[in-house]
C-alpha cells in the first residue's frame, strides 16, 4: 500500500470517528466502542477492497458486506455516507421515528446494507446463502461477513462455519471483530478465553489473522486468502482512537457528556495534525 492510499485510508477513519461523536453527542444514542473497532476494516473494505460503488450497488456480481453485530450500525451509516451511498447529513436523523438509519440496519433502507441485522447470530447463515446462490448461478463477487466476538458465543455461527467448510465456500469470507469485549464485560470473563484460531482450523477453515486497526495488516491479511474457505480474526480495540474509550466495557453504550465529547474532538484533531504533518 502506497502512503498516499494509507494517508486517504486514515483520513477516513479519522473522519468517521468524528461523524459518530458528533451524531452520537446529539442524538444520545448509539454504540462507539464496537463501531470504532470495527471501522478500520469497513473502511478498508469500502475504499480498497470491495467491488462496489454508486454504479453497481444492483449488479448480481458486485461484492456484499453484511454487518452481523448490528449494533455497530453507527458505524457501519458513517462508512456508507462517507462512499456516498446516502446523503452524510442524514446521520443526524440517526434513531429517529421514521429515519432510514436506525439503530440496528434494515435491508435496502439505504445502498449498501444487504442485511437487517441486530438480532446476533444470524448474519453469517444469511452470507452463507448469499455466497452458495453465487455460486449456483456462477455469479462473481465475495460476500464479506462481520461479526462480534461475543456474536461467536451463538450456536447458530458454528453451524454456519460448518456448512462454510463442507460447501467449500472461499466467497465467503466471515471478519471475526476481536475487540476482547462484549456488552458487559470481557469476553474471558463470560465464556473463557475463545482460542478462535485453534477452534476455527478445526473446521477446516484457512484462519487469517491481522491487526484489525492497522490497514497495512488488512490488506497483508486479505492478500493471503485464496481458493480455500478462510476465516478471518481482526485483533481490534474496542473505543480505538479515543483514549478514554479503548479497552473500556463501559463504552460499549456509554453515551458522551459535554467534557468527553470536547475530549474525543481534540484528540481526533490532535490524530489528524499529526496525520497531515
Amino acid at each position: 500500500m502506497n502512503i498516499d492510499k494509507l494517508t486517504q485510508l486514515k483520513q477516513l477513519a479519522l473522519d468517521a470517528r468524528k461523524d459518530c461523536i458528533n451524531t452520537q453527542y446529539e442524538i444520545q444514542s448509539g454504540h462507539l466502542g464496537g463501531s470504532f473497532s470495527a471501522l478500520e476494516m469497513m473502511i478498508y473494505l469500502y475504499f480498497e477492497k470491495m467491488n462496489l460503488s454508486l454504479s453497481n450497488t444492483d449488479d448480481l456480481n458486485r461484492d456484499i458486506f453484511i454487518l452481523s453485530k448490528g449494533h455497530a450500525s453507527l458505524g457501519f451509516y458513517a462508512v456508507l455516507g462517507r462512499k456516498g451511498l446516502f446523503p452524510l447529513d442524514e446521520l443526524t436523523t440517526y434513531r429517529k421515528i421514521n429515519s432510514r438509519l436506525q439503530g440496528h440496519t434494515h435491508i435496502d433502507s439505504v445502498k449498501g446494507i444487504e442485511c437487517s441485522t441486530g438480532s446476533l447470530g444470524q448474519g453469517l447463515s444469511f452470507g452463507l446463502g448469499i455466497a452458495l446462490a453465487k455460486k449456483k448461478k456462477n455469479l462473481s463477487g465475495n460476500v464479506y461477513v462481520m461479526l462480534g466476538d461475543g456474536e461467536m458465543q451463538e450456536g447458530q455461527i458454528w453451524e454456519a462455519l460448518m456448512l462454510q467448510s463442507k460447501l467449500q465456500l472461499e466467497n465467503l469470507i466471515p471478519i471475526i471483530d476481536n475487540n476482547k469485549l462484549q456488552l458487559d464485560n470481557h469476553y474471558v470473563e463470560i465464556m473463557g478465553a475463545p482460542n478462535f484460531r485453534n477452534r476455527l482450523l478445526s473446521f477446516g477453515l484457512q484462519v487469517i489473522e491481522v491487526n484489525g486497526n492497522d490497514f497495512e495488516d488488512i490488506e497483508k491479511g486479505f492478500n493471503k486468502l485464496g481458493n480455500i474457505p478462510s476465516i478471518i480474526v481482526s485483533d481490534t480495540i474496542k473505543g480505538y482512537g479515543v483514549s478514554f474509550m479503548e479497552n473500556s466495557v463501559k463504552w460499549h453504550s456509554k453515551k458522551l457528556n459535554k467534557e468527553e465529547f470536547n475530549q474525543a474532538t481534540f484528540e481526533l484533531k490532535e490524530l489528524e495534525v499529526a496525520l497531515n504533518e
